[in-house]
This record gives structure tokens, sequence and C-alpha cells, in this order.
């Protein structure tokens, strides 16, 4: 959830805010802080590369969490977390990432060690995932299946 909240306050953003707005602001501030701009002073250059790398980062980040990006792979989300098993978890800092059989790997962010734990004590896990992660917390794709 820290990341999510200093990425939104970096880009100014909302949690609403559209993924058209989103990709405008990206570029204004691209078209600001581009190290091309900044050939000529060494010491703005350097400033330069790491506020566009950062802002990219919070750029894809957002994007990739944003509930239209969600609402577009809604289908493939529901498919992975309906109708494979989990096959490895791993929980860090509030940051859960669950993989599933079907080779999707998915973050979710903001889950508390409670839940953690439950998860790790049920019976069924991916029962427990479906009803009490996946449908609550925020998420992101990290990983997708290879399709052939």
């Amino acid at each position: 959830m820290k990341r999510i909240v200093e990425f939104r306050k970096l880009m100014g953003v909302e949690r609403t805010t559209s993924l058209n707005e989103m990709k405008k602001i990206y570029r204004n501030f691209m078209k600001d802080c581009h190290p091309d701009k900044f050939q000529d002073n060494e010491t703005e250059l350097k400033a330069a590369e790491e506020k566009s790398k950062r802002v990219i980062e919070a750029y894809h980040f957002l994007v990739s969490i944003s509930p239209e990006t969600a609402e577009n792979n809604k289908e493939q989300y529901l498919e992975s977390i309906n109708n494979n098993i989990i096959t490895d978890f791993q929980y860090k800092g509030q940051v859960l990432k669950i993989d599933f059989s079907d080779g999707n790997s998915y973050e979710y962010f903001g889950v508390s060690q409670d839940v953690y734990k439950k998860l790790c004590q049920s019976d069924s896990q991916a029962r427990f995932a479906r009803r009490k992660i996946c449908t609550t917390f925020t998420y992101r794709s990290v990983s997708q299946a290879v399709m052939a």
C-alpha cells in the first residue's frame, strides 16, 4: 500500500483517475523532466534521469492496478482464480504474490499478516484466496501464461 500511495503522490493522481488522464499526466511529466533536455548540465541531467525513471516506474505500476486495467482483464483473471489451483505464494510487507497453475501470477496489496496466516492454515487455500483475497484486495498481474 505504501508504494501505491507514494506513486499516486508522485504522479499527482487519485484512485479514480482514468487511464487517459494518467497518460496525459505521464506525458507532461516526461516533457518536463526528460534527460534529453539537460544535455549541457551534468547535475541536472542526472537528476532528470532519476526523476524520469521514477515517473516511468510509477506510471507503469499505477496503470497495472487501475480499475480500468482490471476490468479489461477481468475474464482472464476470473478464469485464473476460479479454474486453477495455487502452485505457490509468497508474502512480504503486506504484498501477497499468488502463482496459479495456468502460469498467471498476481500481486495483492494491503494483505494483513492475519489474512496471510489464515491462508496458510486454510484447508483449501484456493477457496480461501478466492473468497477472502482475490475479490477484496487491489491486485495486479505480474506474469501471464504464454498462449500457444
